[in-house]
Order: structure tokens, then sequence, then C-alpha cells
């Protein structure tokens, strides 16, 4: 069973930038789609942005409309940490981060398909 392992995280303020990672159990980078989810306590899971690889070049990658442009999704060369980097950072970026990964590409937007997850890491922006 894959495992996947969150670090990262804590209190920013506006504008400012910050990293999230999630280490994987093993390379699953190079044959899983790989996602960000973040939840605020009293909203449903949303996407964040997810990437794809094929072999070492980026076969897909996609964002929410909230975060492009200010976030980015990748992996690291050993393909067994995922990372997104924020930029540009809002209070409404506010919440609980999660990483997932899951094989089939089909609804990868949806929080519902994904079976393996992180544990999750708070996320405050203050104005």
């Amino acid at each position: 069973q894959v495992q996947l392992v969150q670090s990262g995280g804590g209190l920013r303020q506006a504008g400012d930038s910050l990293r999230l990672s999630c280490a994987a159990s093993g390379r699953i980078l190079s044959d899983h789609i790989m996602a960000w989810f973040r939840q605020d306590p009293e909203k449903e899971r949303e996407f964040v942005a997810a990437i794809r690889y094929s072999g070492a070049s980026t076969y897909y990658e996609d964002y929410s409309l909230s975060v492009k442009g200010r976030f980015t999704i990748s992996g690291n060369s050993d393909m067994d940490t995922l990372y997104l980097q924020m930029d540009s950072l809002k209070p409404e970026d506010t919440a609980i981060y999660y990483c997932a990964g899951k094989t089939a590409l089909l609804d990868y937007r949806l929080p519902s398909s994904y079976a393996v997850w992180g544990q999750g890491t708070q996320v405050t922006v203050s104005s």
C-alpha cells in the first residue's frame, strides 16, 4: 500500500510564499497522477493542482482557476516526492492541504476518485 507523508505548511502573511512536500513510499510519480486538494472546515474538499509524468517529462499539468499563475506543482527527479510551491499567498488560500495519488487519469479533479491520501497540513494566511 502506497503511503504519502506531508510536510511544510504553517502561518504566513499575504504575499508570502510557502512550499508543501508530499513524500511517497515509492517512485509513484512515474506512473500515478498526483494532486493537491484543500479543504476549509466549512467547505467541501476542492481541487488545487495535478500533475502526470511520462518518464522524466511532464505529460499533463492542471490548476484550479483560483491558484493558476500563483501555485506550481512539481515532483523531484527520483519521482518519490511531490511539491506545491505557493507564491503570492492570499487569506483565501487558508485551508488544510492534502496530497493524493492514483493511477487512472479519469476524474482527477474529483477527490472521491482518490484512494491514497496524505495526512493533511494546515496553511494559514493572514491579511
